[in-house]
């Protein structure tokens, strides 16, 4: 036991010893803006290390993009509006569902992602807050004639009962259309005529994570996809096009 408690105190001790003292104040300060707080003292010391960690990544990108480097800085950001909950697919599909009925009835309305989450499961292929596919999102919707809106059915950040209320219908969908694979001018073609698309990227580059303004380009980034986005947009800056994406 004496052992146990001399090897405790020990980690306790690095932990304390690589911490950076300068960086107090910040430290404060964020959790202060993003209201973190921490029951034990041991779980403040691990999430300051790696909140470190990342603060000097998005230092040295952000030194290198000054130098011209990067096309993009990096910012420190916290959890949006998804929560812990893996919900970019049901997300996405609301998001160009809401922008159809915008451009067909000149509303803005919301529509309920938990409604997704909670309904368009198991026969879908979907996983609610494990991840899923817009295209079956889309599905369930066409099939369950309907989809309900936000203010009915808010969003909760977990998987939960399936309560879709036809009563709270706020739209519908008849159909979907897949792009083709990879093809950019599909893409551009369709949100210049169509609205807004739903598609997927690879988000699981630490850049893409840090992201804060400027053109995102990460040469690290591949084909194989795992996260869902809107695109809403397309443009050119300084001779680099880019894609407005909603996250």
């Amino acid at each position: 036991m004496k052992w146990l408690v001399w090897a405790l105190l020990l980690a306790s001790a690095l932990a304390q010893v690589h911490r950076d003292p300068t960086l107090d104040h910040h430290w404060d300060l964020w959790k202060k803006t993003y209201g973190k707080q921490y029951k034990e003292k041991n779980e403040e010391v691990a999430r300051r290390l790696i909140w470190e960690k990342n603060l000097k990544t998005v230092m040295l990108h952000n030194l290198e993009h000054s130098m011209g480097m990067h096309s993009y800085d990096l910012g420190m950001n916290h959890l949006g509006d998804m929560g812990a909950c893996g919900a970019c697919w049901a997300f996405s599909a609301v998001g160009a569902l809401e922008a159809q009925v915008k451009l067909k009835t000149g509303k803005l309305v919301s529509l309920s992602a938990q409604n997704l989450v909670d309904c368009s499961t198991v026969k879908y292929g979907n996983k609610g807050c494990n991840g899923g596919f817009m295209t079956e999102a889309f599905q369930y919707i066409i099939d369950n004639n309907g989809i309900d809106s936000d203010a009915s059915y808010p969003y909760k950040a977990m998987d939960g009962r399936c309560r879709y209320d036809v009563k709270n219908r706020a739209a519908t969908c008849s159909r979907y259309i897949e792009l083709p694979f990879g093809s950019e001018e599909a893409l551009k073609e369709a949100v210049a005529n169509k609205g807004p698309v739903s598609v997927a990227i690879d988000a699981k580059q630490s850049s893409f994570f840090f992201y804060k303004t400027g053109v995102y380009y990460d040469p690290s980034c591949t084909q194989t996809v795992n996260h869902g986005v809107l695109v809403v947009g397309y443009g050119n800056l300084d001779g680099r096009d880019y894609w407005l994406v909603k996250n």
